[in-house]
């Protein structure tokens, strides 16, 4: 038997990516998240980023490659975050996916490493996307970036 569904058309694994994601999303921003929810947290980012790479591509891959990065991180998983921080990063890197989804593959490496308490290279890492802001063209972005940078050391969400 094949590893990939016949069964399931390529609109509905983009629909499934997308759902996954925003789900991860909510509870990455959910307050106060029992264990249960950690678990759901961190299958449904494996799970929507199964299925972008089924109906995505690499802008897709790269970016959930950081969510799964981001819900290590918060887990203070630091080498399966660091893992997937890589794999964002060299996909920005292989792609040519611009400033800001680079800035958050360095964010995600600095937050990486901020768990593994490894403070030279968080603050390596911090430093280039930093470094990315001002090669981003929408105000909104950099702002979105550098609210997302400012929580590094704390390994925290930014307040909106």
């Amino acid at each position: 038997m094949s590893t990939r569904s016949k069964s399931i058309d390529i609109d509905t694994h983009k629909q499934l990516a997308i759902q996954l994601f925003n789900q991860t999303w909510d509870l990455i921003e959910k307050q106060d998240r029992t264990a249960e929810d950690e678990e759901l947290m961190l299958y449904a980012a494996n799970a929507s980023r199964y299925h972008w790479g089924i109906a995505g591509d690499p802008l897709h891959f790269a970016r959930g490659e950081w969510q799964i990065s981001r819900v290590y991180a918060l887990l203070k998983r630091h080498e399966p975050a660091l893992h997937h921080a890589e794999r964002s990063l060299q996909l920005c890197r292989e792609n040519e996916l611009g400033a800001f989804d680079t800035g958050f593959a360095y964010e995600a490496m600095a937050r990486a490493f901020t768990v593994a308490e490894n403070q030279e290279n968080m603050v390596r890492y911090t430093d280039l996307a930093i470094q990315m802001v001002e090669n981003i063209s929408k105000e909104e972005d950099q702002s979105w970036l550098l609210k997302n940078i400012a929580t590094v050391k704390t390994n925290t969400l930014p307040v909106f």
